[in-house]
């Protein structure tokens, strides 16, 4: 992006200022989005720019920042939108967090898939009771019907429950995992998709 020069030292001290808030309001983001942002900002004031002498500069910069508002505050649900979209093209579990962190006032599905992610760390717990409690812990049958996947003390050999997967175990709650975790991460980029389809149809 190229800065906007203007005549008025007052005025290009305000503008050089807008514009690091901006930067620093949208470090989180991608380059690309970033750049994107701060072109728009910039075309917006560049072009309330054109049509002004330097006596009336400040003014107008000063007019038209008013209606661009502050970036902390305006730029808040584009910046939430543009990191979760950024987000479920990565797959980075990380970055999903941050999105969703920063989506969770924006309606009750991004609190959803909060609590979907967050139910992914029952699998890691049942990993560990595993290694811990490796007899207690698996996927029990009872007679040979289901009888529950995780803690099951007080086995006996005369009970009829016996643990099937055995070694397995450890393996299979991994892979169920990772297709959880997929599954859930393209359900919410369908969304993205969806939401931005309905409600920003020309972006």
């Amino acid at each position: 992006m190229k800065a906007i020069q203007f005549k008025n030292a007052a005025s290009q001290k305000i503008y050089d200022n807008y514009i690091r808030r901006i930067k620093r309001v949208t470090k989180i983001l991608a380059e690309e989005d970033r750049e994107e942002i701060l072109l728009e900002f910039n075309s917006h004031i560049f072009e309330a720019n054109q049509q002004v002498n330097a006596g009336s500069e400040i003014n107008t910069l000063l007019d038209v920042l008013n209606k661009l508002g502050d970036p902390e505050e305006v730029l808040l649900p584009l910046i939430a939108d543009k990191k979760l979209r950024q987000a479920t093209k990565s797959l980075n579990p990380f970055d999903i967090v941050k999105g969703l962190a920063l989506n969770i006032r924006n309606g009750v599905a991004y609190l959803l898939f909060s609590l979907m992610y967050l139910s992914l760390l029952g699998f890691g717990y049942a990993i560990i009771m595993k290694l811990i409690y490796p007899k207690e812990v698996g996927l029990f049958l009872d007679n040979g019907s289901f009888e529950t996947l995780g803690t099951y003390k007080g086995i006996s050999p005369d009970d009829g429950v016996v643990e099937v997967l055995g070694h397995w175990f450890i393996p299979t709650m991994l892979l169920c995992a990772i297709v959880l975790f997929i599954l859930i991460t393209l359900t919410l980029r369908i969304h993205q998709k969806l939401k931005r389809y309905f409600f920003y149809p020309y972006t």
